[in-house]
């Protein structure tokens, strides 16, 4: 049984069938890319697995216990960690500043961003918050307004204020979204040292199939809201019901 396990799992909106009979197993410590052309049913999917809509039917366990029905909150607070699209920063806010709010919410169970000035002076967290920028490369940027950064170090720090609460799954929507090469690269870098060097599983939707084939150990391909293949990268380049389906091509 996988860390993360979803099983039957349906889902409309009104007469469209968004997700039928999708059944999914991430192993633990494993990095699992979910892929598809646009309307396969991907953001829906993760979005059941975050608490952000309930499936109509089917379940979702992650390490035995069942995340349906429980707010977001709740499933970030079992271990589970997503990284939207668009990087969900405190543009106002230094790095530093942002690192202190997944600290305060790990502590207190709550985010209130009015109380991170009481907590700026707290040895133990701003340690914590050192250590955490230093393992992504941007202790160095800790005074930066992060409004003003690149897209790239937007997704870095984003990174690190989910790994800071020590997740044990973080899913990924679209990383490398809107990046310049060298900033997918860097991603890239990024997440297989944190794959390498930390007790995680890694859950990833991702178009970009460069990102795909650096990072996955299992693909499944949705088509039309359903499973298609599942399998090791190496067996689904050439599968032929992925070629009909998914027009992206590894490079």
């Amino acid at each position: 049984m996988g860390i993360l396990e979803v099983k039957d799992v349906g889902k409309r909106f009104g007469g469209l069938k968004a997700l039928s009979d999708v059944n999914l197993s991430v192993a633990e410590n494993t990095c699992h890319a979910i892929i598809g052309p646009n309307g396969a049913g991907k953001s829906t999917l993760l979005n059941c697995l975050v608490g952000k809509l309930i499936p109509d039917t089917g379940s979702v366990m992650f390490q035995g216990q069942s995340v349906l029905g429980r707010s977001p909150h709740e499933i970030n607070q079992m271990g589970i960690s997503r990284v939207f699209q668009t990087p969900e920063i405190f543009g106002d806010l230094t790095v530093f500043e942002n690192m202190m709010i997944p600290l305060f919410a790990k502590r207190d169970g709550a985010y209130r961003l009015h109380a991170i000035e009481s907590v700026m002076n707290e040895k133990s967290l701003i340690e914590e918050a050192e250590k955490m920028l230093e393992e992504v490369n941007m202790l160095d940027k800790r005074h930066m307004h992060s409004a003003s950064m690149s897209r790239g170090d937007k997704r870095r720090l984003e990174m690190a204020m989910c790994l800071v609460q020590s997740p044990k799954l973080l899913l990924l929507d679209e990383p490398t979204a809107g990046m310049a090469r060298a900033d997918t690269n860097n991603t890239i870098d990024l997440l297989k040292q944190i794959k390498d060097e930390r007790d995680i599983t890694i859950a990833i939707i991702e178009h970009d199939m460069h990102v795909v084939f650096s990072l996955a150990d299992r693909i499944t391909v949705l088509a039309q809201g359903t499973p298609l293949v599942e399998d090791a990268p190496e067996n689904i380049k050439g599968h032929p019901k992925v070629q009909e389906a998914y027009l992206g091509e590894a490079h």
